[in-house]
């Protein structure tokens, strides 16, 4: 039975389920970039039917790791029925590829697994991340979108070119209407293509906020220790210059200490 809320292993780190999150994040992002070559051999080589068949078979043993990754995550997990709930979206990835209408969407995988492993490595680093993440999700769909369409005597996404040039439109929202996907597949990953522009635009600007609040913070935090440090440094003046006078009046005395500091002689007057 799993603990309640209320209870303080509730909130303990699952450390079994951290290692192996930590020790897979980059084996999966070296499968997941074999993975995408793979493919890109596929759509762009055009290769015969039996060696097309060969990697078919070579990627589906690839994408057998993701799963494996998956199920492994599920069984470490302490509360398996919340964390199953909580990873919707991962069961999705790797459940739907294996109808094979929805096979294209094998590709999501790989944005998945590189966030996992390059994600906190890059963190603050607004413009590689984004100048990654738009050229992958570009090239991505550029692959996805060619090979839906160009056997489909309707569409004018015949070739790579074309095919980049529809990508990089739709996922700025520009939208110029000039090319456009003609098949149910091709308005899939058209609209998925949408969702990630939409989304990693989100994270960009999130991301610059979130770097320009700490910066901003960084700088209020060492000006208010220079000024602390300059108020301490007044302090200790005052307080040598103070001591100073105190021990200068004791050992002339206060009456000569007095005339010293005011002129005063102690007489009816000055001569």
């Amino acid at each position: 039975m799993p603990p309640h809320p209320a209870d303080p292993s509730y909130h303990v780190p699952n450390r079994r389920l951290d290692r192996w999150e930590h020790r897979a994040e980059w084996p999966l992002a070296g499968i997941a970039v074999v993975f995408l070559a793979v493919y890109s051999v596929q759509v762009l080589a055009r290769p015969p039917e039996h060696v097309n068949r060969l990697l078919d078979s070579v990627n589906a043993g690839l994408y057998l790791a993701f799963v494996v990754d998956y199920l492994v995550r599920l069984c470490l997990a302490k509360q398996r029925v919340r964390w199953f709930f909580g990873h919707l979206v991962d069961l999705a990835i790797v459940v739907l590829p294996f109808l094979r209408p929805l096979r294209l969407l094998r590709l999501v995988v790989l944005f998945k697994v590189l966030q996992r492993a390059v994600g906190d490595a890059i963190r603050g680093r607004v413009i590689i991340y984004t100048a990654s993440s738009a050229i992958l999700l570009i090239y991505v769909a550029s692959l996805a979108v060619l090979e839906a369409e160009r056997q489909d005597p309707r569409s004018d996404i015949t070739s790579l070119g074309q095919a980049v040039w529809w990508a990089i439109t739709t996922v700025t929202t520009v939208g110029y209407g000039d090319l456009s996907p003609v098949t149910v597949t091709g308005r899939v990953i058209a609209a998925l293509l949408m969702i990630g522009g939409i989304s990693l635009l989100g994270v960009v600007t999130a991301t610059l906020a979130s770097w320009i609040v700490q910066r901003v913070a960084e700088e209020d935090e060492a000006n208010q220790a220079a000024t602390s440090a300059q108020i301490e440094d007044l302090r200790a003046e005052i307080k040598q210059l103070s001591d100073a006078i105190q021990n200068n009046g004791r050992a002339r005395g206060p009456r000569s200490a007095y005339s010293e500091h005011t002129g005063w002689s102690g007489g009816r007057g000055r001569t």
